[in-house]
C-alpha cells in the first residue's frame, strides 16, 4: 500500500525533532546554561515551524504534495547534520533547532495531508490516525535512541544526529516513489483564465468550531509531552544517568501517544475529551512529583500526558479533515499544527514561573486549565462538533 511509504517518511522526520531533547542535559553541563535558556533552545523549534506551516500547507495545495514535502524531508537530514556540527556553539545550536522547526513545519503539514489523500485512494479514511501514529512513533523513538547513545555511546552530541540523518535519508528514498495526490491546475493568471475568488479555509458555519474546539485541542497536543519531557527534568533533579533517564522518559511519554492513537475509532467523538481529561490527571501527577520528588508520580505523569497528547492529535487531524473546505486540506492542516506548536511554549512558561514561585504552582494551573477545557468540550460532543 502506497500510504505506508508516506507513513515511514513522516515517521523518519518526526524522529529527528526530539533527538536533542535528552541531550539538553549534556548541553546544560557543557555550556553551563540555565533552565530558561535550555527551554528557549527547545522552543526555538516552534519559531521556525509556525511560519513554515502557514507557507507549506497552502503551497502544497497549489503545487502538489511531492514538490513541497520531498525537499523538506531532505532538509531534515541536513538539520541533524547541522546539530552534529554545532558542537558547543550556542548560536549554532539555536540555528540548527530553528532549521529543524522549519523542516518539521513543511513536512508535518504536507505529509499529513498526503497520507490522508493516499488513504482515501486506497479505499478508507484512516489517514488521520495513520499520520498521528507516524508522528507520535517518531517522536518517541528519536529521544529514546538519542538518550541511550548520549549516555553510553561515543560523541554524545554527534552520533545520535548521524543516526537520524541516515533514517531521514531512507524516508526520502521512499517518499520519492509516492504518487502525487493533488490535481495540479494552471495558475489562472498565467493561463489567461479569470481569477476566481479565494476558496474559504473551512466550510460555512465552521469557523467558530475551529477557534473554540480545534484550536485548544491542538495546543494540548504538544503542551502535554513537552512540559513533562523538557521542563520537569530541568526543575527537579533526576537520578543518576540523567541523560538516559530523560531519553526513556521522552520515549515512554511519546510512545504512549503512539499506542493510544488507534483507540480513536473506539472512542469516536469522545476522543478529544478523554485526551484533555488525561492531561488534567497527568499534570496533577507531575505536580505531585515536583512537590515530593517521588519517582512513582513521574512514572504516572509521563505516559498519561503522552496518551492525552496522542488522543488529541488523532482527534484533531480527523476533525481537520472533516472541517476543511474542498482543496484546502493542506492549509487547514497547517493551521491545526500551528495551533499545536503553540504548546511548545509550555516548558518555557513553566520554567519562567517556577523560577519565581517553584514548579508546583505552574503545573497546578496547567491541571486546572485542562480540567476546564474538558468541561468546555462536552457541549461540542453533544452538538456533534467533535
Amino acid at each position: 500500500m502506497t500510504w505506508r511509504r508516506g507513513v515511514f517518511a513522516l515517521f523518519a522526520v518526526a524522529a529527528g525533532t526530539n533527538v536533542p531533547t535528552p541531550l539538553l542535559l549534556v548541553y546544560q553541563e557543557r555550556l553551563d546554561l540555565s533552565p530558561q535558556v535550555l527551554t528557549a533552545l527547545f522552543g526555538s523549534y516552534a519559531a521556525g515551524l509556525v511560519p513554515a506551516l502557514f507557507v507549506a500547507g497552502p503551497l502544497s495545495d497549489r503545487l502538489g504534495r511531492r514538490r513541497v514535502a520531498v525537499p523538506g524531508i531532505l532538509l531534515s537530514a541536513v538539520a541533524s547534520l547541522a546539530f552534529a556540527a554545532a558542537g558547543e556553539s550556542l548560536g549554532l545550536l539555536f540555528g540548527a533547532r530553528f532549521l529543524q522547526g522549519v523542516v518539521s513545519g513543511v513536512v508535518f503539514s504536507v505529509a499529513s495531508a498526503w497520507i490522508g489523500e493516499l488513504s482515501l485512494a486506497s479505499g478508507d479514511g484512516a489517514g488521520g490516525r495513520r499520520a498521528a501514529f507516524a508522528m507520535t512513533a517518531g517522536f518517541s523513538l528519536g529521544p529514546l535512541v538519542s538518550g541511550v547513545l548520549g549516555q553510553y555511546g561515543p560523541a554524545p552530541t554527534v552520533l545520535p544526529y548521524l543516526v537520524h540523518a541516515v533514517l531521514a535519508t531512507a524516508g526520502l528514498v521512499l517518499a520519492l516513489r509516492l504518487p502525487e495526490t493533488v490535481d495540479l491546475l494552471p495558475v489562472p493568471a498565467a493561463a489567461g483564465l479569470p481569477v476566481a475568488a479565494p476558496v474559504p479555509l473551512v466550510r460555512p458555519g465552521d469557523g467558530l468550531t475551529v477557534l473554540t474546539v480545534l484550536a485548544p485541542v491542538a495546543v494540548c497536543v504538544y503542551a502535554f509531552p513537552s512540559a513533562v519531557i523538557s521542563a520537569v527534568p530541568l526543575l527537579v533533579e533526576l537520578p543518576a544517568a540523567g541523560v538516559a533517564v530523560t531519553g526513556v522518559l521522552a520515549g515512554v511519554t511519546l510512545g504512549a501517544g503512539t499506542l493510544v492513537a488507534g483507540l480513536q475509532r473506539r472512542f469516536g467523538r469522545w476522543t478529544a475529551v478523554i485526551g484533555v481529561a488525561l492531561g488534567t490527571v497527568g499534570f496533577a501527577a507531575a505536580t505531585a512529583f515536583t512537590a515530593t520528588a517521588a519517582l512513582p508520580w513521574l512514572v504516572v505523569a509521563a505516559p498519561v500526558l503522552g496518551a492525552g497528547s496522542g488522543l488529541c492529535l488523532a482527534a484533531g487531524l480527523t476533525l481537520t479533515a472533516r472541517l476543511a473546505a474542498p482543496a484546502r486540506l493542506g492549509a487547514l492542516t497547517s493551521l491545526f499544527l500551528a495551533f499545536a506548536y503553540v504548546g511548545f511554549a509550555a516548558p518555557f512558561v513553566i520554567a519562567t514561573v517556577a523560577e519565581a514561585t517553584g514548579p508546583t504552582l505552574p503545573l497546578t494551573v496547567a491541571a486546572v486549565l485542562c480540567g476546564l477545557l474538558a468541561l468546555r468540550l462536552l457541549p461540542a460532543v453533544r452538538r456533534h462538533q467533535l
